[in-house]
């Protein structure tokens, strides 16, 4: 009876969990990123520390793991990332105080560390590009991924401004058509998807640095095993040659 009750509680939350998300899911673009272009990592931190670093920390990952995965030297890391570190083996902290940030926006901006992984990329690139025009919001703007959304468009002066295009369907029910352009950024529309999928990229990274140390050491792992099966194949035939 207690593993049935269990089981029921279990299985109502699922079910409730399941019909919130498919409620709020929306189509996503996707982002197409790579995590092993190291190209697109180093523009990636750079975007980091000069737009979202100000509020949002990422306090799992230290200057000099940067250092040794993006191909960064020491002078690099101190003259082009650490703007408010001291010491290359410092994580990654918010220049804005978290009280200050919470009284400002309501609450305070997330920790960036897992972001990608518990979002996903895909929703991190949509969100990005997904802010615009809003009268009726205190910072001016709303967010097509996350409607409601607290944070400023703090990409407003790359991408420019947009509205969102609303249409109803056969239903009469309001939905997301398309964006129009309001004012111009000083990017190109194709330069900034690409400048926001420099900075997933290396979001997704920082969300776990040891992935490619991992893939290889995979790699070897399992051309291990081929090789072991095969001696162990033929030994297996040597042994038991004489067994009729």
């Amino acid at each position: 009876m207690d593993k049935t009750i269990r089981f029921s509680v279990v299985l109502a939350a699922l079910l409730t969990t399941t019909g919130a998300l498919a409620a709020s899911s929306i189509e996503l673009e996707p982002a197409h990123n790579d995590p092993g272009n190291i190209n697109s990592l180093q523009r990636g931190a750079r975007n980091f520390m000069n737009y979202c670093a100000g509020c949002h920390s990422a306090k799992y990952v230290r200057f000099n793991t940067l250092g040794r995965d993006l191909n960064l030297s020491e002078d690099q890391l101190i003259e082009n990332l650490m703007f408010n570190a001291e010491q290359v083996f410092d994580t990654i902290q918010a220049t804005m105080p978290l009280d200050d940030a919470a009284r400002w926006f309501g609450s305070a901006p997330p920790d960036m560390s897992l972001m990608a992984r518990a979002r996903g990329t895909d929703y991190v690139y949509n969100y990005l590009r997904g802010f615009y025009l809003d009268p009726d919001s205190p910072t001016g703007v709303d967010n097509r991924v996350l409607e409601g959304t607290s944070m400023p468009n703090v990409l407003w002066e790359l991408q420019g401004y947009q509205k969102a295009i609303f249409s109803e369907d056969d239903h009469g029910i309001e939905a997301f058509d398309r964006f129009e352009q309001v004012t111009p950024g000083t990017m190109s529309a194709e330069e900034f998807d690409d400048f926001v999928r420099d900075t997933v990229n290396f979001l997704e990274y920082i969300g776990e640095p040891v992935r490619s140390t991992r893939r290889v050491l995979g790699v070897w792992v399992l051309m291990f095993l081929i090789v072991f099966l095969i001696i162990a194949s033929m030994l297996k035939k040597q042994v038991w040659k004489d067994v009729t």
